[in-house]
């Protein structure tokens, strides 16, 4: 699907729901898109994946958010201007019933990828109409009811009731293409009622007598038709072609090397031609009358393209047909299709179409020869021959087109656009192209400075996690003041670098030295630092500070903290630091904490605990971690090895009793 369909899904559930409702949504199905781009194609299963979350969080149904998303859309691509286009389809809501499947066509060229669905009125009344959904994509049956609603009250003003009435292949909650049981393709079909005052449509369009001034009016002759639309066929009701034009005739021998002139009347059209459009339509008298207001695509098919066709061709004997059987045109087909086979001769491999079909890409690759011809146009019925002509032009974009299909500008209809339109594509095709890759490198560099700022705004993140706690951080930018906080107890650890600078080099030297020396020290703790149980709060000089317990409240920080201690102190001694020691010193109690600053803040500790636990630092012995009593007798408690140091004399404090940690609990 296109990202616009995406859009109009983001903006509105974001309006009607909140932002927080969309990012819960988008990180349930793990979306990482933060925005859609128009013309991006998106995986079609993340339609009915956001109407799921959407369901999850908000508690309403499935099919209530697929038939929000349908009328979503339909209010978002107005923001584009293509109402304009729906209003412009006629007066009432059956014209733009009608109408759907050509707007469809009207936008592929805007939306080329697009894979839309085919749907045609086949029953109206003064009580609504029925119409049959085509689709080769499941689930979105309740997303057609959004659009149709919001379609006929918004351009209509008509509130309508629709719902299904049958339905073949849909599944609900996916668009991954309807289970295949057999080996044929399957198609979703689904038939929808819509419910609506629908008597003034049929009043003064249905049931309407013809003018008496036509009723006057002299016959015309089929061949009228036929001069008019020479690419025209009529088919009767067991869809054989009665009639047809000398362009259609001629292109079908030119295309069909070999071929029976006289065999294009009276054959099956579909053994001439393959449906394009629409969809998986059964082509037979009854279902083409209900559908006289679709535009239809037929594709000529060529039978050099076919094996048995082939040989079946080139065993005919063409100097035995008959010629003055043949009319002007079929002569001048036949003496085209001749020489065009001796200029373009056909090899086995060629015409068997084994190449056809590229196996490393699995798309067709581009035929020798002429392309297939397409022809678009509507079906008309004629009662006085009780009969269906097909009035058509060829579908041409530019000149080198006309050239692939073996035309010419004069084998185009004599009147219309056709010609002047196959012109102007050529004339414009370039200019169309640089401007369409002009807009997909802005969409692109647009895309990139998204993804830029996404990783910008990681980097920062990151960075202010490293300066201030992640709680305190998201607190701030909710604009909370309060960023101060007390804490009842957690656990101080100091630990102090020894021995850094080396006396016998200069001053500028050792200053090198040491800070080389305290970065590896310093990021080697960093690794040991295991969040939320302690927090690295700074370093100052050759001090590194830390804290468990704050910011996040933790019952165990005297525990966690000795463990950092242990951790340490064994990860060191392992390796070969020279002269280079270090001492540890703990302390536990009450603290406040919070942040200090607005240029370089910082999260800062304040309290007696703090002084203390520095003092159990700066006391200490080197490869020692001294602990003070209360913080020895609570985690010997716990099983942790402790050893009495007995009295020393502290700054401030006088005469402290500690404790060494020798180790923590076994097992």
């Amino acid at each position: 699907m296109y990202g616009m369909l995406y859009e109009s899904v983001q903006h509105y559930v974001q309006e009607e729901y909140g932002v927080e409702i969309w990012k819960k949504v988008c990180h349930i199905i793990d979306c990482k898109h933060n925005s859609f781009k128009t013309h991006q194609i998106y995986p079609d299963k993340l339609m009915p994946d956001i109407a799921e979350a959407l369901s999850a969080c908000t508690g309403e149904s499935f099919d209530f958010c697929m038939n929000f998303f349908g009328r979503c859309f339909v209010r978002f691509f107005s923001n584009f201007g293509y109402d304009k286009m729906i209003r412009s389809t006629g007066r009432y809501f059956c014209d733009f019933l009608q109408s759907i499947d050509n707007i469809h066509l009207i936008m592929r060229f805007t939306y080329p990828k697009m894979k839309s669905p085919s749907m045609q009125l086949t029953n109206m009344d003064d009580n609504g109409a029925v119409i049959l959904y085509r689709s080769s994509r499941t689930g979105m049956s309740k997303y057609l009811i959004g659009q149709m609603t919001e379609v006929a009250q918004e351009f209509y003003g008509l509130n309508i009731k629709a719902y299904v009435i049958e339905s073949q292949n849909d599944i609900s909650g996916g668009t991954a293409g309807p289970i295949k049981l057999t080996e044929g393709p399957l198609t979703v079909i689904v038939k929808y009622r819509l419910d609506f005052d629908n008597r003034e449509y049929m009043a003064k369009r249905v049931n309407t007598d013809a003018h008496p001034s036509q009723l006057k009016m002299p016959t015309v002759k089929l061949d009228v038709f036929l001069d008019l639309f020479p690419f025209t066929f009529v088919l009767n009701h067991d869809m054989k072609i009665t009639h047809a034009g000398e362009k259609i005739v001629e292109t079908w021998i030119m295309h069909n090397p070999g071929a029976n002139p006289k065999g294009f009347i009276g054959t099956h059209v579909m053994d001439l031609f393959h449906c394009r459009r629409p969809k998986d339509t059964t082509i037979d008298w009854d279902t083409l009358i209900q559908m006289r207001a679709v535009l239809f695509e037929f594709e000529l098919i060529r039978t050099g393209h076919n094996r048995a066709a082939y040989d079946a061709v080139l065993n005919m004997d063409f100097e035995n047909y008959d010629e003055m059987d043949l009319n002007e045109a079929q002569t001048m087909a036949l003496a085209k299709a001749k020489e065009f086979n001796e200029a373009h001769p056909v090899d086995a491999n060629e015409a068997s179409g084994e190449d056809e079909i590229d196996p490393a890409t699995g798309e067709r690759r581009s035929s020798q020869g002429l392309r297939s011809i397409l022809l678009k146009g509507q079906m008309f019925y004629i009662k006085d021959v009780d009969s269906l002509i097909f009035l058509c032009s060829p579908l041409i974009e530019n000149l080198d087109e006309l050239h692939g299909i073996g035309l010419y500008l004069n084998d185009l209809n004599p009147h219309g656009l056709s010609r002047e339109l196959v012109m102007a594509g050529w004339q414009h095709c370039s200019k169309l192209e640089i401007m369409f890759e002009k807009e997909e490198q802005r969409s692109d560099e647009l895309e990139k400075s998204l993804e830029l700022a996404d990783s910008w705004k990681r980097q920062g993140d990151e960075l202010l996690y490293s300066m201030i706690p992640r709680p305190i951080a998201e607190r701030m930018r909710l604009s909370q003041e309060q960023v101060c906080q007390s804490f009842e107890e957690v656990s101080v650890i100091f630990l102090e670098v020894l021995n850094v600078y080396n006396e016998g080099l200069n001053s500028i030297q050792g200053a090198m030295q040491a800070v080389n020396t305290l970065n590896k020290v310093f990021s080697a703790l960093d690794e040991e630092i295991i969040s939320p149980f302690v927090y690295k709060v700074e370093t100052v000089g050759m001090v590194y500070m830390a804290v468990s317990g704050a910011p996040d409240v933790n019952p165990l920080h005297a525990e966690h903290a000795c463990d950092l201690a242990l951790r340490v102190m064994k990860k060191f001694k392992a390796h070969d630091m020279e002269d280079v020691a270090i001492r540890v010193g703990i302390h536990s109690g009450p603290v406040v904490a919070g942040v200090v600053g607005q240029k370089v803040p910082r999260y800062c500790l304040f309290g007696d605990t703090v002084n203390t636990a520095s003092r159990m630092e700066s006391s200490s012995d080197p490869w020692k971690t001294q602990l003070s009593k209360f913080t020895g007798e609570k985690v010997r408690q716990v099983g942790y090895k402790v050893e009495s140091r007995g009295t020393v004399k502290v700054k401030g404090k006088g005469e402290m009793e500690t404790f060494w940690l020798l180790e923590g609990p076994e097992g």
